[in-house]
């Protein structure tokens, strides 16, 4: 299976229609099919479940919007342009409720779950029926199926805060008059429950006999992972339950001490793996997948991702060789120059391009002293989807606006961060595994033995809890650089305005014409969650509006 969403195309729905298309939370099937007549043994539920999987793929999805255009703009990131227009809107922070790409996110996310209900549904009532063969895979996909659903309730909770739970079909069914929103704890403890099972049934990547192929597949350490991400969040901002950091370091401490997943020596190996498909489960611990031979015009009919060409290197069209790449993208110079300084850190060359293609020629920007003119640093882009550099010429795609580039929504190293970070804050300083945990990343970083201790690489000793929170903090942005991870962080932190204002001062300080708009729209209280969708909250009138909107 060399990539899981080609085959998710050539499934989707060709027997069995989860899709739809409605007002609001409803998600009904456009063509009603006699489930009775399918699903009747595992091999067909696969076919199912891979289209429940088609949802990661969507541009309102991990194509563009959860991964590019949402995770804007932060301490280390921000959008092209020194006005708020087009697609700098969401950026700037200077939307509104009528948003359209915030609309189609919600509709994606709602779809992503009713597909997952539906599958789930339909499996648990068929499966009794199944051979004893079939019902051990049959239940695989059912945990399979309970992570996607724990993933999208997830995206919901901590972008849109207070969010309608539906947690079967019927409920789609209802009136708009009708639907409430949840409490968002009652929500993280349904995307609990989900994920409990989802461990508790789904094997380790490199120790799966049941599945015939699990490229891209999710599997008990991404379930792990992904419930340590959970917990982390749940434990900051909004929600603050603090408590949760307890159970954010024992979930994580089980796959580190599962030893079934690791770093991957070269930390630059993880850009000519997820550019060129390359499936490497030690450390990828949630891939989305993108493939399409070739681009029909047709999204239903393209899975393919913007990655690479609105936040790789810039580079201009060769007509029949490539598409351009827009590199929408701008590393915020602050960031850049704070890492620099950090010598023999080999992260910052490969995670941050000086350069841009013109023709097939790679060149340097012109830069110049920061005492001097410096306005051509803000021209820097993110380095890690280089198209021109990491990906194969069995993965490329020519053209202007789509790649065959996947996503990482988690690795492994972010995982080992979210425990030493959890361990920091539940137990009051740092222990020995969370020094163990950071300085394991930091020693990759740093191209050295990750089991070796480092005075070059290593975090320092002694620290309290406020030193090393701070430290963790630091690494996460180096470590995790444009991979999406900085605003949600930021956010559940509690300081996403404050960042953003620190940030224009220090660029104004540096460069009185710095461009960094997204200060002047960013409000304490506001943006740390988007706002419920204008046309949701006039159909459903129990809705209230999240602060500030």
């Amino acid at each position: 299976m060399k990539k899981l969403s080609y085959y998710i195309l050539a499934a989707l729905f060709g027997t069995m229609s989860l899709s739809g298309c409605s007002d609001l939370l409803q998600e009904e099937s456009q063509t009603e099919v006699d489930k009775n007549n399918y699903m009747n043994n595992a091999s067909e539920a696969e076919t199912v479940l891979l289209g429940v999987y088609r949802s990661l793929v969507a541009d309102a999805m991990y194509s563009y919007n959860l991964s590019l255009l949402f995770t804007l703009t932060t301490d280390i990131a921000q959008c092209e342009g020194s006005t708020p227009t087009n697609f700098r809107e969401i950026p700037a922070n200077a939307f509104t409720t009528s948003n359209s790409s915030v609309q189609q996110t919600w509709f994606a996310l709602y779809k992503g779950v009713y597909n997952a209900n539906d599958f789930i549904e339909t499996l648990e009532s068929k499966i009794g029926n199944f051979t004893e063969g079939d019902k051990k895979i049959a239940n695989v996909y059912l945990a399979e199926a309970r992570t996607l659903r724990g993933l999208f309730y997830f995206e919901l909770v901590r972008w849109f805060g207070n969010v309608a739970l539906m947690t079967n079909t019927s409920m789609s069914e209802q009136h708009p008059s009708t639907f409430t929103q949840a409490d968002p704890r009652d929500v993280y403890k349904f995307i609990e429950d989900d994920l409990l099972f989802a461990i508790d049934n789904l094997p380790y990547a490199v120790e799966d006999d049941i599945r015939k192929a699990n490229n891209f597949r999710l599997s008990k350490g991404a379930a792990l992972g992904l419930l340590t991400k959970v917990y982390a969040t749940w434990a900051g901002e909004p929600v603050k339950d603090t408590s949760k950091w307890e159970s954010a370091a024992k979930t994580a401490e089980i796959l580190v001490n599962s030893g079934k997943h690791e770093l991957l020596s070269d930390y630059e190996q993880l850009w000519y793996n997820t550019c060129s498909s390359v499936w490497a489960p030690e450390e990828s611990l949630i891939e989305v997948s993108f493939y399409a031979p070739t681009i029909t015009g047709s999204t239903s009919e393209d899975p393919a991702g913007r990655i690479g060409k609105w936040n790789g290197v810039v580079a201009n069209e060769i007509a029949g060789v490539r598409g351009r790449n827009a590199g929408n993208w701008k590393v915020v110079y602050t960031f850049l120059r704070d890492w620099e300084k950090k010598e023999n850190d080999l992260r910052c060359g490969i995670s941050i391009a000086n350069y841009k293609y013109v023709g097939d020629v790679k060149t340097d920007y012109t830069t110049k002293d920061a005492d001097e003119e410096p306005r051509n640093w803000q021209l820097f882009t993110p380095g890690k989807w280089d198209t021109e550099k990491y990906v194969s010429s069995g993965n490329y795609l020519v053209n202007a606006d789509r790649s065959n580039v996947n996503w990482y929504v988690l690795r492994y190293a972010d995982v080992l961060l979210l425990y030493a970070e959890a361990l920091n804050e539940w137990k009051g300083a740092p222990t020995a595994e969370a020094y163990e945990a950071i300085n394991t990343v930091r020693r990759r970083g740093f191209g050295l033995a990750t089991s070796e201790a480092s005075e070059l690489a290593d975090v320092a000793v002694g620290l309290d809890q406020s030193g090393f929170r701070a430290a963790v903090r630091k690494e996460r942005a180096y470590e995790l650089a444009f991979e999406g991870h900085r605003r949600q962080d930021l956010v559940r932190w509690g300081n996403y305005a404050e960042t953003v204002n620190q940030t224009e001062i220090g660029l104004i300080t540096w460069y009185s014409s710095a461009n960094y708009i997204a200060n002047t729209y960013t409000k304490k209280g506001k943006h740390e969650l988007f706002p419920i969708p204008q046309r949701d909250m006039d159909l459903m009138p129990q809705f209230v509006q999240n602060p500030g909107w």
